[in-house]
């Protein structure tokens, strides 16, 4: 059934008029349903450059791939990695790896085809494997940090605190958690009415931009959206914070120097993962009543899917002597075979 023109809201008829020449007008007289969106982050680019930006996502991409399975692979070969610690660290790799991979291909392929669109069961989906992997992070890494408070304030207690009856559930919760919470915004989402609107100022689907072309009501997904900033992400951030505050009085009554830069090596690549994600996802989500530019939301968008997930393995391996000795152990051994 067709929306009277009259009934759509004034914000959402002057979003239309203001929309850029990157598609065909929509005439809202004879399309209400939309079957496909419009990514307007990278409309700006000309033509000759969307070879250099493929080459540089491809080039983030297979980084991103390679980065994380080497690392996953490591930890599977190396006994002196099979700790908790790298048991939780293996799974960060895996959602890091799907993560990009739901975001990525299709910005490759777009840029490949010249064609920023992306049919909306595509984008549903896109919606919510991408909602469902950033979940799962905010909770893996609060239990990643309540493995270093067991570690570092329950020495004696850390076998019992992180066995295998532990870890492996809350590993899988982390999972579940992440699904569940992607799966009811999806679900709402795909009651909302667009009224033929497709324009998404943004370079993948999500909640946010979807709610602004909105033509339907749209208080439950908003009201979905805070509940989960509170319960998704800053309950496992508070969490986090708790956790090392206890962490640092326990490292400060260490009397050893020695010990406490042991322990501080331990804590320094997690609480970097930690900021990097955090800050970029507040970038993302949290973004000022008047919005950003165009060119600066791409920026903090591409940040935000792309660079994170990069970056993650190299942390962790540039300031792990455990994880440089096992690739050093893997390239000596793989070296011996082709001898």
């Amino acid at each position: 059934m067709r929306e009277p023109q009259h009934l759509i809201p004034a914000q959402v008829r002057e979003k239309w008029s203001t929309q850029t020449s990157a598609v065909e007008p929509i005439d809202i007289r004879n399309q209400t349903r939309v079957v496909e969106f419009l990514f307007l982050g990278f409309s700006e680019i000309p033509p000759h450059g969307h070879t250099w930006f493929f080459f540089l996502f491809l080039a983030i991409y297979l980084v991103t791939i390679m980065g994380n399975t080497t690392l996953v692979t490591l930890i599977q070969v190396d006994r002196h990695l099979h700790n908790p610690m790298y048991f939780f660290l293996s799974h960060l790799a895996c959602i890091d790896v799907s993560f990009s991979s739901v975001t990525i291909p299709k910005i490759l392929a777009n840029f490949l085809y010249q064609k920023h669109t992306i049919a909306y069961h595509q984008c549903m989906a896109q919606m919510f494997f991408l909602m469902a992997f950033a979940g799962s992070e905010c909770t893996l890494l609060a239990v990643m940090a309540f493995d270093r408070y067991a570690a570092i304030c329950q020495p004696l207690r850390y076998g019992h605190l992180m066995s295998s009856q532990v870890r492996v559930p809350l590993a899988v919760a982390a999972w579940v958690w992440g699904v569940l919470d992607s799966a009811i915004h999806t679900a709402l989402a795909t009651r909302l009415s667009f009224c033929g609107a497709n324009h998404l100022d943004h370079i993948f689907c999500d909640v946010p931009p979807l709610l602004k072309i909105a033509c339907s009501h749209t208080y439950v997904n908003e009201l979905s959206l805070h509940l989960a900033s509170i319960f998704m992400g800053f309950g496992p951030l508070l969490f986090i914070l708790f956790s090392y505050a206890y962490i640092l009085q326990a490292i400060l009554r260490i009397r050893s120097n020695t010990g406490r830069r042991k322990a501080f090596s331990t804590c320094a690549a997690h609480l970097i993962v930690v900021m990097m994600f955090y800050g970029m996802a507040i970038l993302n989500y949290n973004r000022p009543p008047s919005g950003y530019s165009l060119q600066i939301d791409t920026l903090i968008s591409s940040l935000y899917c792309c660079i994170s997930p990069m970056l993650n393995p190299l942390i962790y391996s540039l300031r792990n002597k455990e994880v440089k000795g096992a690739l050093r152990n893997f390239l000596a051994g793989l070296k011996k075979e082709h001898i």
